[in-house]
């Protein structure tokens, strides 16, 4: 009571008129219901697997040849009484499902799921979803009509028997449904119980007992049924039917030596005249003695459960059935339900398969990580010593982290220069045609290379990172390289008032490079870039150097061709920033020339005007002068 008292203090309380009032609203993440939920799904398995029980209680009575129920046994008190428990203790469960409030995805509090406390819709919650099944799953009616019995002045066996038969028949289904939404709740907040192997083996295994124990309860039930079904038949036939008959206390010898004549038990494989009844699959019931009334319930539990275990094993493959409908409709259900469990065996089989791989595959990537991790570690160290003993500056040192970080991010921690450098030749060739040759392709202006030429750039190209606002190439220095952007952007800015511009994946840098390459005449000197190119973000790119960009083109003529070198050109952004300078000064010079053509055309018809008008004064010819 103290734990209750600490954990439900905590708990919001609602408002209701301005007042304060004593209505406590659970959260369904709270520790307390979560261990309520978890005894609640024990206390559920446990009421499903009592309820077979009950199906015991009808016995047999084979020296009169008479039905009669065993309600006065301990046993069956005993069942009653924990049953009536049960039921009480899920009332609690109801009680704390008007008291918890719920998560709704539709509206949203910083970035958090709302949780409702108002008990009106709570309410209104539960009663339209779960509400009637938990109602149907605790009406005692097995209790009462084993309560009403003894205050029956004959009780009728045969009546009792199909009450209790539906009776826990139809309130089974509801009492199996209920597990549902409540391991549903559990799994969102504790997580899923048979995520390990031993867990669903013991679920499984559960499953399979719980299947066998209900399956042989009802091949109990059913049995006795069976033989009533041959007494009925046989006092029909002999006109001496009565339903008192069936019941002890009221039994005639003369019934009793035609139904022992009639009803004895034969093997269904020695049935020779088809007027015999033949008691199919429930022959083994009936020739035991399970049925009677002086085994004890033990017995009779271990009997039923052996038989219903090994016929869901099977498939119920081995049944012999007779020609009755009900029989075969259950060996049809026996058949359905082992494929049913087989199915969620293999099925969990899988996942658990599955679930191992992942594990196995979580536990190798975790020490490869920390091995990568020991490795980032020590050259992060080095690092830090080496820029110590140098002095550097704090600006510079955090720098350097960063292009650290990206360039461990991008490579992790793998040199991929000297890897590539120390393979051989034609591995080398192929291992760079790899993985630059897809994202040279993506610059448009490779598409009229051939294959030849752009292995040849591939196996010279080295790929560079840039972390966020380096500088690439600054104007006024010479340039050394081509860059080819692959991922990020890029600014590019003149300070001689050539405009600026951004750069993307596809585009490329240093195209002042490329003329000089071109020119047969070019001296040694490098060009000087004519502008000033930074990074906005992290990039990768590929770099080609100025001497082997003079290699590729002294090896490769056709690169001079004036195709090519316009295709260079238009997409090079410098040329494609001076054209459109060049394009604009055109047009406003195509408009100044315009206008003053029009300005021109207005003054000669002002002229004409004027030369036709006689005593024009003097003022209108300072407007014309103005005009022009």
């Amino acid at each position: 009571m103290k734990n209750w008292r600490r954990d439900s203090d905590i708990l919001p309380v609602t408002v209701s008129d301005g007042k304060r009032t004593m209505k406590k609203i659970f959260d369904p993440q709270e520790p307390l219901l979560q261990k309520w939920n978890k005894i609640f799904v024990i206390m559920c398995i446990l009421s499903v697997a009592l309820d077979p029980l009950f199906f015991y209680i009808p016995v047999i009575n084979e020296d009169k040849k008479c039905l009669h129920l065993d309600g006065a046994s301990k046993i069956t008190v005993c069942v009653c009484v924990l049953r009536t428990f049960f039921d009480l203790f899920y009332i609690l469960r109801i009680i704390f499902q008007f008291k918890t409030g719920f998560k709704t995805p539709f509206s949203r509090v910083f970035g958090r799921d709302e949780l409702i406390h108002d008990p009106v819709p709570i309410m209104k919650r539960y009663l339209t979803s779960h509400f009637i099944i938990d109602i149907l799953s605790i009406i005692p009616l097995p209790q009462v009509i084993f309560l009403a019995i003894p205050n029956l002045k004959s009780p009728d066996p045969l009546v009792v028997k199909d009450l209790l038969k539906y009776s826990v028949l139809i309130l089974y289904v509801p009492r199996l449904w209920r597990i549902y939404p409540l391991y549903q709740e559990v799994k969102k907040t504790i997580g899923i119980f048979t995520e390990k192997a031993w867990a669903g083996a013991t679920f499984n295994l559960f499953l399979f007992t719980l299947a066998s124990h209900m399956v042989g309860a009802v091949w109990y039930m059913l049995s006795i049924e069976s033989e009533v079904w041959c007494w009925r038949r046989e006092l029909k036939n002999a006109s001496l039917f009565h339903e008192e008959y069936l019941s002890c206390g009221h039994g005639d010898q003369n019934v009793f030596q035609l139904l022992n004549k009639t009803c004895s038990f034969i093997d269904p494989d020695k049935i020779i005249d088809k007027n015999t009844f033949n008691f199919g699959i429930f022959f083994d019931a009936l020739d035991s003695g399970v049925v009677e009334s002086t085994t004890d319930l033990h017995q009779k539990f271990f009997y039923c459960f052996w038989w219903g275990l090994r016929n869901l094993s099977s498939l119920g493959q081995n049944l012999k059935t007779s020609i009755n409908v009900i029989e075969i409709a259950f060996a049809i259900f026996i058949a359905i339900v082992g494929l049913v469990l087989y199915s969620l065996l293999i099925g969990n089989m899988q996942k658990y398969l599955h679930q191992y791989t992942q594990s196995k595959n979580f536990i190798e990537e975790k020490k490869r990580n920390f091995i990568e991790e020991k490795k980032r570690v020590k050259r992060r160290h080095e690092i830090e010593l080496w820029m110590s003993h140098r002095m550097l500056p704090e600006d510079l040192k955090q720098r350097i982290r960063r292009f650290e970080h990206y360039k461990w991010q991008e490579n992790s921690g793998v040199d991929e220069e000297a890897l590539i450098r120390n393979l051989p030749k034609d591995l080398r060739r192929d291992t760079k045609r790899h993985l630059c040759l897809a994202l040279v392709r993506r610059v448009p202006m490779f598409g009229l290379m051939d294959q030849q030429l752009l292995g040849a750039m591939c196996d010279r190209l080295k790929t560079v990172l840039y972390d966020k606002h380096s500088c690439i190439v600054c104007e006024g220095d010479p340039l050394d390289e081509m860059v080819f952007i692959m991922s990020g952007k890029v600014y590019s800015v003149t300070t001689n008032g050539g405009g600026s511009g951004f750069l993307k994946a596809g585009d490329f840098c240093g195209e002042e490079l490329l003329t000089w390459a071109l020119d047969p005449n070019s001296s040694s000197n490098l060009p000087i870039s004519t502008r000033t190119v930074q990074t906005m973000s992290e990039v990768e790119a590929f770099a080609l150097m100025a001497d082997d960009l003079k290699f590729v083109v002294s090896q490769f003529r056709h690169l001079h061709s004036k195709q090519l070198q316009q295709v260079f050109r238009f997409y090079s952004s410098q040329w494609r920033r001076w054209a459109a300078t060049f394009i604009q000064a055109a047009w406003r010079r195509y408009w100044k020339k315009k206008i003053e053509r029009s300005l021109r055309e207005a003054e000669d018809e002002l002229q004409d005007a004027f030369a036709n008008e006689e005593g024009s004064s003097l003022s209108l010819g300072a407007t014309i002068y103005a005009s022009r």
